[in-house]
């Protein structure tokens, strides 16, 4: 049974970053991920003036409930959104003046919601080119605190930083959300702020945070659940067997879901307490599937779906348009490049049976790109990538463990 140890997630070790800055105390981070997003999210908080120290499976976050320790600093939040959105948001709590940039990619991702719900609060935040997006500047002086509206209807981001600056607020916050996205990623938050000392009261479509800060603790960043989404699909489409340790009943991440889309395609899925696996049966089923909450996974069975039966239709995944690229259109784009069947709207792609044949994917940029065509290429050797060393934002071995995965099956695979 080949046991693939995934990285830690992403979306967990940004919070958890967050989390222990603020905190009172000194936070110990367990197997934290180490990729370009969550190293660009840890130099951020040096930058601001926190402490971190770091061995290979261990960071130690120096907590500082008052704000960054500099009066002030300018931020590059390179490629990653939740660093983006999270520490502009984490150091309007504090005093000073903090300037935040990104890649170009960056920003181009939306930020509008955000900014309006920190204005609303009080929080004197400018951006410096287009409005909504970065570069911006935030004249920190505390956030009160109080009641704001929401819409998180783009990216459930917005809500996650609101939430996690509740306590740091004088008076705590009422966030009523008029719409809100990949809803377990919210859980997420909510579960790894229980465990930071702070309980939020959900009623009805608004969240209540307490002030009164975090608690220092230990916390253990659980594997990423959509990085393991590549490797449950490439046994559902070799017929093999695949494990992922840590993964299991109880986990905090929704995109574990995905292993469910998986089953009802005719996969065999186990999930014990601390692990899930998928044994594929030979059999893929087309099906329709509403793709909302684990939307990070869209591209995933997009990749897969040619080899199913009959047609595979994602729906409710308009928030895909504005991830690292627009991830309908690349799906879809690289779908026909490989001469499959392909359609899609404002929020939906349908992909019909196929067998694809060999040619190069062009990437944008974005690391789910090349993670989810990775598995097309399991059955369609010659598949290439224009930037296959993307995947360094979440995932810098991808391609080896892949290899390797796929080398311990007997399944050729010279993609990478």
């Amino acid at each position: 049974m080949p046991l693939v140890h995934i990285p830690g997630s992403k979306s967990v070790t940004a919070r958890a970053l967050f989390l222990a800055a603020a905190a009172d105390g000194v936070t110990t981070l367990v197997r934290p991920l180490r990729s370009d997003d969550t190293e660009g999210f840890a130099e951020g908080l040096a930058r601001l003036g926190y402490r971190i120290g770091r061995t290979p499976d261990t960071w130690q976050v120096d907590g500082r409930p008052q704000g960054p320790a500099l009066p002030s600093a300018d931020v590059h939040c390179r490629d990653g959104a939740t660093t983006a959105r999270f520490l502009p948001t984490l150091a309007a709590a504090g005093h000073g003046s903090y300037r935040f940039d990104a890649s170009e990619q960056m920003r181009r991702r939306p930020l509008a919601p955000l900014t309006r719900a920190l204005r609303d609060l009080g929080v004197d935040l400018r951006h410096e080119a287009a409005d909504g997006h970065h570069p911006l500047r935030v004249e920190a002086a505390g956030v009160e605190g109080g009641e704001v509206t929401l819409d998180a209807g783009q990216s459930s981001q917005y809500l996650t930083a609101l939430l996690m600056l509740g306590p740091l607020t004088r008076r705590g916050l009422r966030i009523r959300v008029t719409d809100l996205v990949s809803a377990p990623y919210v859980e997420i938050t909510l579960a790894m702020m229980r465990s930071f000392g702070v309980e939020v009261v959900r009623e009805g479509d608004t969240f209540v945070v307490p002030p009164g800060g975090y608690r220092a603790t230990t916390f253990a960043i659980e594997p990423d659940a959509s990085t393991a989404s590549y490797f449950f699909a490439a046994a559902a489409v070799t017929g093999r067997e695949v494990t992922v340790p840590g993964l299991g009943q109880g986990a905090l991440q929704g995109d574990l879901g995905f292993v469910d889309v998986l089953r009802r395609m005719g996969a065999e899925v186990e999930v014990a307490a601390d692990r899930t696996t998928v044994r594929g049966t030979g059999e893929l089923r087309g099906l329709t599937v509403n793709m909302r909450d684990i939307s990070d996974t869209m591209p995933t069975l997009a990749a897969v779906a040619p080899f199913a039966d009959g047609p595979v239709r994602i729906e409710d995944v308009a928030n895909t348009r504005v991830k690292e690229c627009d991830r309908l259109d690349a799906c879809a784009e690289n779908l026909r490049r490989l001469g499959v069947d392909t359609e899609t709207g404002e929020d939906w792609i349908e992909i019909r049976p196929g067998t694809p044949a060999p040619a190069e994917i062009k990437t944008y940029g974005d690391h789910r790109v090349v993670m989810s065509f990775a598995v097309t290429a399991l059955r369609t050797p010659g598949i290439t990538f224009d930037d296959p060393a993307c995947v360094k934002k979440t995932f810098p071995d991808f391609h080896e463990a892949f290899g390797e995965l796929a080398a311990g099956w007997g399944v050729p695979l010279d993609a990478a």
